[in-house]
């Protein structure tokens, strides 16, 4: 692989995780709810899904997925079904049980849990294997071993991966002093949030 087919590849993969889905969202209110540091120790969930997906495509795996509906179908519907529950939850827990912590504040989830909830989201993300499936192919230079390419695609996108959940985790843990007080604010706040990563990922498709 080139230096500029590199390149146009980064380029790609940064627009890609920098669009607000499913786990970008998880993550907004992961920082707003639990702080930087936990947050972001979680993303290695959604990192190891992904790192799955990659190896799945790279075997070429991921094309039978990507053609089958059903199965598309199955695990767009799951991850739509976890995130919901994860917004209501969220909407009806206790203002008291839900306040954002101080700074050094003990969190209510541990790490292993939130890292649970990034894996689980990722891997109910069927459009996550497309790109991994439809997008990477593309960069592919012909004659060359297949697998060092997929290889040096797959750590540009990991690590791209995660600057855009720093991103977001950053994002959240900025907006949370202002709602310190304001516990109602952040169950509606984070369950709205969830519930419209579920509507994302509802209305995805198997169509690029």
């Amino acid at each position: 692989m080139t230096f500029d087919t590199w390149f146009v590849f980064l380029a790609a993969a940064v627009l890609i995780c920098l669009s607000p889905g499913a786990n970008n969202l998880l993550a907004l209110t992961n920082g707003l709810r639990f702080g930087a540091a936990p947050s972001l120790a979680a993303v290695g969930g959604r990192l190891a899904a992904f790192l799955v997906m990659i190896v799945i495509a790279a075997a070429g795996l991921g094309a039978v997925l990507a053609a089958s509906e059903l199965a598309f179908q199955i695990i767009k519907w799951a991850g739509v079904a976890y995130l919901v529950y994860l917004g209501l939850r969220a909407l009806m827990a206790p203002a008291a049980a839900s306040a954002v912590p101080a700074a050094g504040a003990g969190h209510r989830l541990s790490v292993a849990a939130l890292a649970r909830r990034e894996f689980l989201v990722a891997v109910g993300n069927p459009k996550a294997i497309l790109v991994f499936t439809a997008v990477f192919p593309q960069f592919l230079v012909p004659g060359e071993a297949a697998l060092p390419q997929f290889a040096v695609m797959g750590a540009t996108f990991l690590a791209t991966e995660c600057l855009a959940a720093f991103a977001y985790v950053l994002s959240g843990k900025i907006f949370a002093p202002l709602l310190r007080d304001r516990a109602a604010l952040v169950n509606r706040i984070t369950g709205g949030l969830l519930l419209a990563a579920a509507g994302l990922l509802a209305s995805a498709s198997r169509r690029a």
